[in-house]
C-alpha cells in the first residue's frame, strides 16, 4: 500500500466520509501495531524472566529458558516484516534495523547472565510506558472522539427537528448553543485524535528500537566477553542507530510543535463556524458551482404516511447526485442531474428543503440542507449540472458568465437588437425565418424599446394563484374579473369534443403585465426580467402544472388533484414564442377583458420539460383549427396534413413540409389524440 504522510487537521471539522476513510487507515495501522507490540512485549518479558530467575538448583533450566526466550526474541523481530500495516511511512528502515538486532540476538543466546536490572530499565520500562502510555491514550482519544461524534449527530438530529414556527425561538436558540458545544467538542476531540495518531507513527518507530538499544547495550557493558563478541563495526552500528532514533525524535517533535500551533489556530476560530445557519439574513452564496459536497438529510419514506430523514454525505460527480454513508469506501449514484429540475418545497415542517424532479416529471428525493447558504448553493449547483455546464471546457466560465447574465438584467437595454447581435446568427437566416414564421406569428421589423414593451418597476407575479393584473386591479372600487378564466365549474366538456389535446409539464416561472403585443420581443424581455427578478432575490421555488392544449383552450391542470388551476381562451392569446437559446422556456402574452370595458396584456413565462417550441407548435395547430372551423373542406384539409402514426394519433410536427420535394421533416414534435 503506498504510504500516507499524515491526516490533514484542517478536515476535522468538515468530518466528510473520505476524511473518515483516511482514518480507518491510521485507526487499522494503530491497531496492528498494538497486536505486534503486545507480542512483541511478551517475548521480551520472557527474556526477562529468564534472567531474574537464576536459582541454583535449576541453573540449567534458567539456561534453557534463556535460550528459548532470545529464540523468540529473535523470530518476532523477523516478524515485523510480515505484519500488515496499513501504514508503511518509515518501515524500511525499521525492518533492516530490526533484521539486524534479530542477528545479534541468536549470537547473544550463548551469554546469558544476570542483565535483570539493566534490561528491565533500558528493555522492557520503554515498552511498556510505550504501551500503556502512548497507545492507551490513543485508545482513550478514540473512544472520545466516538462518543463526540455520536453527541454531534444527536445534536444535529435535534436541530434538523425544528419547526420554523417564531414562537419556537427560545427552544431554537438553546438547541443551536446545544450544537454548538457539541460540535466544538467533536472538533477538538478530532483534533487531539488526529495528533495522537500523527505522532504515534514517529513513536511507533522509537518504541520498536529503543528497547533494543538498551538490550544490546546492556550486553555489552555486563558481559566479561563483549569487547570480544561486539566489534567496532557492531559499536559503529548502534551508533548509526542511535543517530537515527535521535534525528526521529528530533522530527517528531518538530511535528508536534507544528500539529500544536495548527490546532490551536483551527481552535481560535469564531463561534460561527460551529453555529449551522450564522448568516440566515443575508448569506453569501455561490451561484456558479458546477459541483457541491456536503452533508444533507434524506427523506426516506417507511410507510403509507410514515418517514424517516438520514444524514448522509452527498456529492456531485459528473452529472450524477452521489452519496456516501459514513463508513463506506465509495459513494453510489443516487440520482442522474441531467435535465431534472430542483425546486425548494416545504416538507413536514423542516427549513431549507428541496426536491428533485426528473425529466419525465416525477417526484424524484427530497433532501433537507442545514442552513439557507447551503440550501441556496445545493440547488444553483444542480440547476448548473442540469444544463450539461461540466460537459464544457471551462464550465466554473460558463456558470458565472450565466450568472452574470441573470443580474445584469436588470440593467435597461436599449434595444433588442444590441441583445441578439451578441448571439450567433443561423447559418440560413431565410430558413430559420421561415421556420419560425410557421411555429409564432411573424413579428415587426422595427425593434421597439425595452420601456415601450414593458413599464419599468412592473410588479412581477411568482405564483399562480394571484395574476399580475391584481396589482392593477386592487384599487378599482367594482368587481375585478379573472383573467385565468377560473369559474366555480372546474370542469371543461368541451375537451372532449376538441380536435386538438396536447399535455405539457411545466413549471411556473412568472407572469407580468406588459404594454403590447403586437411582436414576440416583449416575451423575450418578460423572460429576462423574470430570471433575473428570481436570481436576485433568491427564488427558488416554482410551481408545477400540467399545460393541457385543445383546439379552444390553454388549461394549466394541477398534477395531484387534477384540479384546473387555470385557463385561457385561445381566441384571447395573441403572441406566443419560446427562448432563443434556452430551449425550455417558453411564454405567451393573453389578452383579458377588464371591467371597465378596456382591454389588458399579461405575459405568462413556463419552463418545460420538452422543447418549448413544441408548445408553441401545438398553440399555433390550435388557432388554426379554429380558423378552419366554420370551413369543413379547410379544416379536413388542415387534418389531413398531419400525419397519423399507427394507434391512429396525430403527429404535431415542429418543421411543415418542404415545399420543393413535399416530404414531411424529421418527426421532433408530441402526439396528440385524435
Amino acid at each position: 500500500m503506498p504510504a500516507v504522510d499524515k491526516l490533514l487537521l484542517e478536515e476535522a471539522l468538515q468530518d466528510s466520509p473520505q476524511t473518515r476513510s483516511l482514518l480507518s487507515v491510521f485507526e487499522e495501522d494503530a491497531g496492528t501495531l498494538t497486536d505486534y507490540t503486545n507480542q512483541l512485549l511478551q517475548a521480551m518479558q520472557r527474556v526477562y524472566g529468564a534472567q531474574v530467575s537464576c536459582r541454583p538448583l535449576t541453573w540449567r533450566g534458567v539456561e534453557n529458558e534463556m535460550c528459548l526466550a532470545t529464540q523468540q526474541l529473535s523470530k518476532q523481530l523477523l516478524a515485523y516484516e510480515k505484519q500488515n500495516f496499513a501504514l508503511g511511512k518509515g518501515d524500511e528502515e525499521v525492518i533492516s534495523t530490526l533484521h539486524y538486532f534479530s542477528k545479534v540476538v541468536d549470537e547473544l543466546n550463548v551469554l546469558h547472565t544476570e542483565l535483570a536490572k539493566q534490561l528491565a530499565d533500558t528493555m522492557v520500562l520503554p515498552i511498556i510506558q510505550f504501551r500503556e502510555k502512548d497507545l492507551t491514550e490513543v485508545s482513550t482519544l478514540k473512544d472520545l472522539f466516538g462518543l463526540a461524534s455520536s453527541e454531534h449527530d444527536l445534536s444535529m438530529a435535534k436541530y434538523s427537528r425544528l419547526p420554523k414556527k417564531k414562537e419556537n425561538e427560545k427552544v431554537k436558540t438553546g438547541v443551536v448553543k446545544e450544537v454548538v458545544a457539541a460540535r466544538r467538542k467533536q472538533h477538538l476531540a478530532s483534533l487531539q485524535y488526529y495528533c495522537a495518531l500523527n505522532a504515534l507513527q514517529h513513536r511507533k518507530r522509537v518504541a520498536m528500537m529503543e528497547p533494543m538499544i538498551g538490550f544490546a547495550h546492556g550486553q555489552i557493558n555486563f558481559f566479561k566477553k563483549g569487547a570480544e563478541m561486539f566489534s567496532q563495526s557492531m559499536d559503529s552500528f548502534l551508533s548509526s542507530v542511535a543517530d537515527m532514533v535521535r534525528s526521529i525524535q528530533v522530527e517528531l517533535e518538530a511535528e508536534a510543535d507544528a500539529m500544536r500551533v495548527s490546532q490551536q489556530e483551527l481552535l481560535s476560530v469564531d463561534e460561527s463556524v460551529y453555529t449551522p445557519d450564522f448568516d440566515v439574513a443575508t448569506p453569501q452564496s455561490n451561484r456558479s458551482l458546477v459541483q457541491k459536497a456536503g452533508y444533507l438529510n434524506l427523506r426516506t419514506k417507511t410507510g403509507l404516511v410514515t418517514t424517516t430523514w438520514e444524514r448522509l454525505y452527498f456529492f456531485t460527480q459528473g452529472g450524477n447526485l452521489m452519496c456516501q454513508p459514513r463508513g463506506a469506501v465509495a459513494g453510489g449514484l443516487i440520482q442522474d442531474l441531467d435535465n431534472c429540475s430542483v425546486m425548494a418545497v416545504d416538507c413536514e415542517d423542516r427549513r431549507y428543503c428541496f426536491q428533485i424532479t426528473t425529466p419525465n416529471g416525477k417526484s424524484g428525493i427530497i433532501l433537507q440542507a442545514e442552513s439557507r447558504k447551503e440550501n441556496e448553493e445545493w440547488i444553483c449547483a444542480i440547476n448548473n449540472i442540469s444544463r450539461q455546464i461540466y460537459l464544457t471546457d471551462n464550465p466554473e466560465a460558463v456558470a458565472i458568465k450565466l450568472n452574470q447574465t441573470a443580474l445584469q438584467a436588470v440593467t435597461p437595454i436599449t434595444s433588442f437588437g444590441k441583445k441578439q447581435e451578441s448571439s450567433c446568427p443561423s447559418e440560413n437566416p431565410e430558413n430559420s425565418e421561415m421556420e419560425n414564421d410557421k411555429i409564432v406569428p411573424k413579428a415587426t421589423v422595427s425593434i421597439p424599446e425595452a420601456e415601450e414593451l414593458i413599464a419599468p418597476g412592473t410588479p412581477i407575479q411568482f405564483d399562480i394563484v394571484l395574476p399580475a393584473t391584481e396589482f392593477l386591479d386592487q384599487n378599482r372600487g367594482s368587481r375585478r374579473i379573472n383573467p385565468f378564466g377560473e369559474t366555480e365549474d372546474d370542469t371543461f366538456p368541451e375537451a372532449e369534443d376538441s380536435l386538438l389535446q396536447q399535455m405539457f409539464i411545466v413549471r411556473f416561472l412568472g407572469s407580468m403585465a406588459v404594454k403590447t403585443d403586437t411582436t414576440t420581443e416583449v416575451i423575450y424581455e418578460a423572460m429576462r426580467q423574470v430570471l433575473a427578478a428570481r436570481a436576485i432575490h433568491n427564488i427558488f421555488r416554482m410551481t408545477e402544472s400540467h399545460l393541457m392544449i385543445t383546439s379552444q383552450t390553454l388549461r394549466l391542470i394541477d398534477p395531484q388533484t387534477q384540479v384546473s388551476r387555470a385557463s385561457f381562451e385561445l381566441t384571447s392569446v395573441t403572441q406566443f414564442a419560446a427562448h432563443q437559446e434556452n430551449k425550455r422556456l417558453v411564454g405567451f402574452v393573453v389578452r383579458v377583458p377588464e371591467s371597465t370595458g378596456g382591454e389588458s396584456l399579461s405575459t405568462y413565462i413556463f419552463e418545460s420539460n420538452s422543447e418549448g417550441e413544441k408548445i408553441c407548435y401545438a398553440i399555433n395547430l390550435g388557432k388554426e383549427i379554429i380558423e378552419v372551423q366554420k370551413d369543413p373542406e379547410a379544416l379536413a384539409q388542415l387534418m389531413l396534413s398531419i400525419p397519423l402514426t399507427n394507434d391512429g394519433k396525430y403527429v404535431l410536427l415542429n418543421d411543415q413540409p418542404d415545399d420543393n420535394d413535399g416530404n414531411p421533416s424529421e418527426n421532433r414534435g408530441a402526439e396528440s389524440e385524435a
